[in-house]
């Protein structure tokens, strides 16, 4: 089992919240967590139609017989019922930690959870393993097979072929979460939705074209995207609105939070097609903005990340506020470090030099580190290393 830097924040919130939830993609290893942070409590997973029928029958009983011990109640979205139950449970009782509530469709949870226990409950995310919690099996993959297998604990539990996994987990995702949170009733026509969105992993989001090229309505599209972002498969990254005197790009980048899900839908299946592969850049550059993800979200931090584009195609991958102090971030996957690599950072700071701003960072997979014209250059495992 790996360690995950989340649980801290769990207890953390458990003395003071009557209840807990965790939230985050399916097999990110949120029932794990649940169950080994808190032991002592009882285990009712509502998955299975027997248990949550039960449950359903009589939500008071089932509630007044965990009243002392506690409960950890798996993929509650599956009866948000039980959640208006609990809310009378908790005002009657308001002893912290005594709920854990889990569920992997971000969208139907939180309503829930916001129309039910409003004030009553705090939120952890829980993602894919992150590089530190993964480093003892992570050190000894090639940045190739890191970007094919993805972080899903169960990938890298053992005994475990990668194509096989990721290949039953859409067919899983498919059937399950997406018919659950809408009526589409051509499963084809979404995966096909969804072969196009990883096939624009690192690029500027045009729904119109994608619209277009499926065939479909735009705001079919925007539904779709939705789907996609509330169970936990992709998100959006927001550019920098501040203009520092230049006209900027306003259109926000998909990313996955997981390349090996995204490596597998673009048909790669194996590290040496990855590492000819014309989507190499691009993945390397998504698996390093989800790793800043996934630290802001297991630690509960409120950096806000966003990217810098001009109209003139001057980028920064990535940029972090926090507190209104800038770090400009740049990812690059070559081995041989080039000089052009640090232009777009020095643009940035040309154009944000009244800005307050760290030192920008080039994290590439060029081998040492090192400080170039202002900028500091780390290899690719030691920047992931360092975010914990």
């Amino acid at each position: 089992m790996f360690s995950r830097t989340a649980e801290a924040r769990l207890h953390r919130l458990a003395r003071g919240f009557p209840v807990l939830v965790l939230t985050g993609p399916r097999q990110s290893g949120k029932t794990t967590l649940a169950r080994s942070s808190f032991p002592r409590h009882a285990y009712v997973s509502l998955e299975d139609p027997d248990v949550r029928q039960r449950v359903a029958a009589d939500p008071r009983g089932f509630l007044a017989s965990h009243r002392d011990r506690g409960v950890v109640l798996d993929e509650a979205q599956r009866l948000p019922a039980l959640l208006s139950y609990l809310q009378t449970a908790v005002d009657a009782d308001r002893r912290p930690g005594r709920f854990i509530v889990t569920g992997s469709q971000n969208l139907l949870l939180t309503a829930a959870v916001t129309q039910s226990l409003a004030g009553r409950a705090a939120y952890q995310e829980l993602m894919p393993l992150s590089y530190t919690e993964g480093a003892a099996v992570f050190d000894k993959l090639s940045l190739d097979e890191l970007l094919l297998r993805g972080a899903y604990p169960a990938v890298h539990a053992g005994g475990i072929d990668c194509n096989d996994w990721h290949a039953s987990y859409v067919a899983s995702y498919l059937e399950r979460d997406v018919r659950q949170l809408s009526r589409i009733g051509d499963l084809l026509q979404f995966q096909r939705f969804l072969r196009m969105m990883a096939a624009r992993c690192g690029q500027l989001l045009n729904l119109n074209a994608v619209a277009h090229d499926l065939g479909v309505a735009q705001t079919t599209v925007h539904d779709w995207l939705a789907i996609l972002e509330a169970t936990y498969v992709a998100f959006r990254l927001a550019p920098y609105h501040v203009n520092f005197g230049k006209r900027l790009v306003k259109t926000p980048k998909l990313y996955f939070h997981d390349t090996g899900l995204a490596a597998w839908l673009l048909g790669i299946r194996d590290a040496a097609t990855m590492n000819v592969h014309p989507m190499r850049g691009a993945l390397f550059e998504n698996l390093c903005i989800a790793e800043y993800g996934k630290h802001l979200r297991h630690a509960g931090g409120t950096a806000t990340a966003w990217f810098w584009r001009d109209n003139i195609g001057n980028e920064v991958d990535l940029l972090l506020d926090q507190g209104g102090v800038l770090q400009p971030v740049e990812f690059k996957s070559g081995a041989t470090f080039q000089p052009a690599w640090i232009h777009s950072l020095q643009t940035w700071q040309r154009h944000a030099a009244a800005a307050r701003q760290t030192e920008p960072l080039l994290v590439s997979a060029a081998p040492g580190n090192q400080r170039m014209q202002g900028v500091g250059v780390v290899h690719w495992r030691d920047a992931l290393l360092a975010l914990r």
